[in-house]
């Protein structure tokens, strides 16, 4: 200690060997240590003030709310950190400058203050990183690395080493002597952070891949989830479900299982309709020459029947057409479905630069399918749903056109009827 210094404390003792008798070295330790108390308190105060002055400059007040998770809240906790590191240093210096170095009492205040300082060293750590995370986050398009799996690692791999050191700091050894004490333990480790590491494996796969992101569509029938990603972390991925329940998935399943992602689908700028309308085969026959002239005046159905009947004419030239048998005729499915495959090319909510086709499939005891294939040139859900049902109740209402019937099981009310019909 300087003059100065050891001259105010023979003053500071000898006063309170005067009007305390037998306890001035205790009362003169308690004064020193109010006395770097305040002046942490102070100086913990001065850098708070001064970090809050400096961040309203740059955000608004409205960023600036308590509770909120913004990059301005979350730097004030980073300030507020670093000033509880900054008191710990002050601390130790001042205790330093005032209590002798032989003195048990300094090496006590020696011992909780580098506690201290570690402590809110990690914390301050955590506050950076949160930071990131909440920068990351307010951005319009996010990237598909695994920022927050990734950050969650470093903090907990900081959190280790921070236990470590604190642990070496209170034996007095060194922190290479318990690091090589970790061996012994590494199966103990590997079980407790088994879930930690799966789910930092699979972060990186998940990212080095491009299968999955914030925000992506995500569809896994094991785990009940089906909705929209909206977190991932280092052990869990976070889906909002479209019924708006979460479901937590371990991010390790999302490489050892299969999962469905609609992100391919939302970038094309086109949904898939595949869906198939049951007609009843005895419905299925040829068109006769009345039935031709009136479907000829649907403007779908014009050119057409025009080209297919000239190409007939001049096939069946040779051919004698009072046998079903011989020649070619149009039929009333197959007219039916040149007139979907007309109606959907011209349909202003269909993809035409997709695949569009309405086929035939194979009967079954449900009827004979007619599927629709082809794709709305929206991917928004509500939309989708409503060009699909448009034009499936379009379907149903000109089947009677072209004399076709929809396939449906005989109900309770067809049973009741025949049963009446009997008696």
């Amino acid at each position: 200690m300087t003059e100065l210094r050891a001259e105010l404390r023979t003053f500071l003792l000898g006063w309170f060997e005067q009007y305390l008798p037998g306890g001035a070295y205790f009362w003169y330790d308690i004064l020193v240590l109010c006395w770097i108390a305040l002046f942490a308190i102070v100086l913990h105060l001065i850098i708070k003030n001064t970090a809050k002055h400096l961040l309203k400059g740059r955000f608004s007040e409205r960023i600036l709310q308590p509770g909120s998770k913004t990059p301005a809240d979350l730097a004030l906790k980073l300030a507020r950190n670093i000033s509880f590191v900054f008191q710990g240093a002050v601390v130790v210096i001042q205790a330093r400058l005032w209590i002798p170095a032989d003195n048990s009492f300094l090496h006590t205040i020696e011992m909780v203050t580098d506690q201290w300082i570690i402590l809110f060293s990690l914390l301050s750590l955590f506050s950076l990183l949160d930071i990131f995370q909440a920068i990351s986050d307010r951005r319009a398009v996010r990237a598909h690395f695994p920022l927050r799996g990734l950050l969650q690692t470093i903090k907990l791999i900081a959190s280790v080493l921070t236990c470590i050191l604190a642990v070496s700091i209170l034996m007095n050894k060194s922190p290479l002597i318990l690091l090589s004490g970790l061996g012994a333990l590494s199966a103990v480790l590997l079980l407790v952070f088994k879930d930690a590491i799966l789910g930092l494996v699979a972060g990186i796969q998940l990212s080095a891949n491009n299968m999955l992101a914030v925000g992506d569509w995500l569809e896994m029938p094991k785990y009940g989830a089906d909705g929209d990603v909206i977190d991932i972390a280092l052990t869990t991925v976070k889906v909002r479900n479209f019924d708006k329940t979460i479901t937590t998935i371990p991010t390790y399943a999302l490489i050892s299982d299969s999962f469905k992602n609609w992100r391919g689908m939302s970038e094309s700028g086109g949904r898939r309709i595949k869906r198939s309308i049951h007609l009843e085969m005895s419905s299925v026959r040829f068109l006769d020459e009345h039935e031709l002239s009136e479907l000829r005046k649907a403007n779908l159905l014009t050119e057409y029947i025009d080209s297919k009947i000239a190409a007939i004419n001049v096939e069946n030239a040779n051919q004698d057409m009072s046998c079903l048998l011989n020649g070619r005729r149009l039929t009333n499915v197959g007219t039916f479905r040149h007139y979907l495959i007309a109606l959907l090319k011209q349909h202003p909510k269909i993809h035409n630069n997709m695949t569009l086709m309405v086929r035939q499939l194979e009967p079954t005891n449900k009827g004979l399918p007619i599927e629709i294939y082809t794709f709305t040139n929206t991917t928004v859900w509500a939309e989708y749903e409503g060009i699909q049902a448009d034009i499936f109740d379009h379907i149903l209402a000109i089947l009677p056109v072209f004399n076709l019937k929809a396939h449906e099981s005989p109900t309770g009310s067809d049973i009741r009827s025949l049963s009446l019909g009997k008696h």
